[in-house]
C-alpha cells in the first residue's frame, strides 16, 4: 500500500483557513480534462468528492495514469513554480466536486505574507516529493522489463 500524500489538512489551521478563502466550488464530469501537459498553470484544485487521474504523455505509448487523487488531495503543483507550466495532465475519472483556486491570487498572498507562503511552499513541496516517488515507481512498473531485476 502506498503512503498518502499530505492533504490540505496538513496545513496549519490558520493557513488552511486563509487558503480556503480563495476557494470556488466547481464540478467536473467523468472524462473532463482539468489540464494538459505544458498548459499554463493558472489554477489548482483540492478534491472534495470523486477521483482525478494524473497522467503523463509518453511518445508512442499514450498517456499512462501515474496516480489517482481523491478527497483532500491537491490537483496541480506547477502553479507555484516558474515557468508555471503543467508537468502532467489531469482527467476526472469519476464525477468530481472540487475547490478551485486562482493561482495568481494565492501566489500573491504567499509573497505578501511570508508565514502563509512558507506553510504553502512546505505543503506543496511535500506533495511534490511524494508525487516524484509515486511517478518513479509507476514508470518502473510500466516500462522496466518484467523479471529482469533492472531498476533504473
Amino acid at each position: 500500500m502506498r503512503s498518502a500524500a499530505p492533504k490540505v489538512s496538513a496545513l496549519p489551521a490558520e493557513h488552511r483557513e486563509r487558503l480556503m478563502a480563495f476557494a470556488e466550488d466547481v464540478y467536473f464530469e467523468s472524462g473532463d480534462r482539468l489540464f494538459e501537459e505544458q498548459q499554463h498553470a493558472d489554477r489548482f484544485w483540492i478534491v472534495k468528492t470523486g477521483a482525478v487521474n494524473l497522467d503523463a504523455r509518453v511518445p508512442g505509448r499514450g498517456s499512462p495514469v501515474i496516480e489517482t487523487l481523491r478527497h483532500g488531495e491537491l490537483v496541480g503543483l506547477s502553479w507555484l513554480f516558474p515557468p508555471y507550466l503543467c508537468q502532467s495532465g489531469a482527467e476526472a475519472m469519476t464525477p468530481v466536486r472540487a475547490y478551485e483556486f486562482d493561482a495568481t491570487a494565492v501566489r500573491s498572498m504567499c509573497h505578501t505574507d511570508v508565514e502563509f507562503g512558507s506553510a504553502v511552499f512546505f505543503w506543496v513541496g511535500s506533495i511534490l516529493a511524494h508525487r516524484l516517488q509515486v511517478t518513479r515507481v509507476r514508470l518502473l512498473d510500466l516500462y522496466a522489463p518484467h523479471g529482469s531485476g533492472i531498476m533504473a
